[in-house]
């Protein structure tokens, strides 16, 4: 990276993420209270209804009443995570100045030496979400009133249609459409669906793996089949985006990417596994189809090459599992500099806290693209009230200071967390000869 380059990137990154203006406020606002220290942090683990892994920070000011709120929610490793902020991170977080945002964001990025885990980024992701919180509460602003204000009405969203047929999938977009979205993500059966060999079928090694199968050859040959049934079916208004979910071969993403052009996608997602985004370039070279990448990202390494090589077109990162906040904004600077915009992975194992840390980002960032959605049943909300709304496509905070959102704590130890049930996931997808699939 040239030296003029290394320069931007480093003034961008390290500018105020607090206007000026809004930094006078907050001083008149808070002139004359005393110092804010950080008293103590709960560790708050639920699974309502049996069905989520959420882990939640708590953190606790000497103000009394003054808390925030931030989300370590991690699917798989929910267990893992909420020891790692008991035992280790809360006890460096306790006396701490709840204002410091930056430098507590800095100093919990190194304290463990080791950096950039999927855990411990959890942990930094949910100690800056809730000290935005807090800042935005004793402002008595929205956290994105505090970022800069508005930069749009409301968040886009794009829905997720499936269907194990084009019937099936035909009747999910148009639910979807009728409900005012404009960009709808579309599968054919889940992740990889298109590309199954039922089970016991196909040529298999003999007392070897029986069950569903993955063929990226027959993937390939699928999906623009279900492309062009889409656009004939429901014409080019409606913006349509596809997750490979990293399931192909370099080469045969490629390819794919290159088959898919003629039906004008908004993006193909996740088309290669974060080992292998050198290919991207091979992409960029045979077809204009957009690219987001970021779902699985966990190390700045990852993205910010694919951002300033412009080889993708939308960043993919998890506001919870990449530094919270804070980093979202600074990775949003970067993307406003080379032209690529975010789509910050939601997904449905993630939180309402999470999801509003998105929103406020979204609101404020000019380089934003898309959101992805997710809906909450109606225990959620009684739970976690605050928690954002989507209506006709968009999503819409409640814009109550800070994260604008709270958590009823008795409500959620009614659902202690729950493991994972044992055996194979989703993310265990094997071929037909029985080796493992990524992602």
């Amino acid at each position: 990276m040239s030296l003029t380059r290394r320069s931007l990137l480093s003034t961008l990154l390290a500018s105020p993420l607090i206007p000026a203006h809004v930094q006078a406020q907050l001083a008149q606002r808070t002139r004359g209270l005393p110092k804010l220290t950080i008293k103590d942090v709960k560790v708050i683990t639920t699974s309502p209804g049996g069905r989520y892994q959420w882990v939640f920070v708590k953190v606790i000011t000497s103000e009394p009443g003054l808390y925030g709120l931030g989300s370590a929610s991690n699917v798989q490793q929910a267990a893992a995570v909420a020891n790692a902020i008991e035992t280790f991170y809360k006890p460096g977080w306790i006396g701490k100045d709840p204002d410091r945002i930056e430098d507590l964001w800095q100093y919990t990025h190194v304290r463990p030496y080791w950096r950039n885990s999927t855990i411990q980024n959890n942990a930094q992701s949910a100690l800056d979400v809730a000290l935005w919180d807090i800042k935005g509460k004793r402002a008595g602003m929205p956290v994105y009133e505090l970022l800069g204000g508005k930069a749009r009405d409301a968040v886009p969203l794009y829905a997720h249609a499936d269907g194990k047929d084009f019937q099936a999938l035909d009747e999910s977009v148009k639910k979807y459409i009728d409900e005012g979205y404009r960009h709808i993500r579309v599968q054919l059966g889940g992740y990889g669906g298109g590309g199954f060999v039922a089970p016991g079928q196909g040529s298999r090694p003999r007392e070897g793996f029986k069950a569903q199968a993955f063929d990226e050859d027959i993937y390939v040959e699928t999906i623009p089949q279900m492309f062009e049934h889409l656009r004939v079916k429901f014409g080019k208004e409606v913006k349509l985006l596809h997750d490979v979910h990293e399931h192909l071969s370099p080469a045969m993403a490629v390819e794919l990417s290159k088959r898919v052009e003629p039906y004008r996608l908004f993006f193909l997602e996740d088309v290669l596994p974060p080992e292998q985004i050198s290919w991207f370039k091979n992409i960029r070279q045979v077809t204009t189809t957009p690219m987001a990448m970021g779902e699985l990202n966990v190390n700045p390494h990852e993205w910010v090459p694919l951002i300033t090589d412009r080889l993708i077109d939308f960043v993919r990162n998890r506001v919870s599992q990449t530094g919270g906040i804070t980093a979202a904004k600074k990775t949003a600077a970067l993307c406003e500099t080379h032209g690529v915009r975010t789509a910050w992975q939601e997904g449905g194992d993630n939180d309402p806290i999470n999801q509003l840390a998105s929103y406020h980002v979204d609101l404020n960032i000019t380089s934003f693209g898309i959101q992805e959605e997710n809906h909450f049943p109606d225990m959620i909300h009684e739970m976690m009230p605050g928690t954002a709304k989507l209506i006709g496509g968009y999503l819409y905070g409640s814009d109550n200071p800070g994260l604008g959102i709270d958590l009823n704590e008795q409500l959620a130890a009614k659902w202690p967390l729950v493991p994972l049930p044992k055996g194979d996931i989703w993310t265990t997808v094997r071929g037909i000869d029985g080796s493992i699939v990524k992602p």
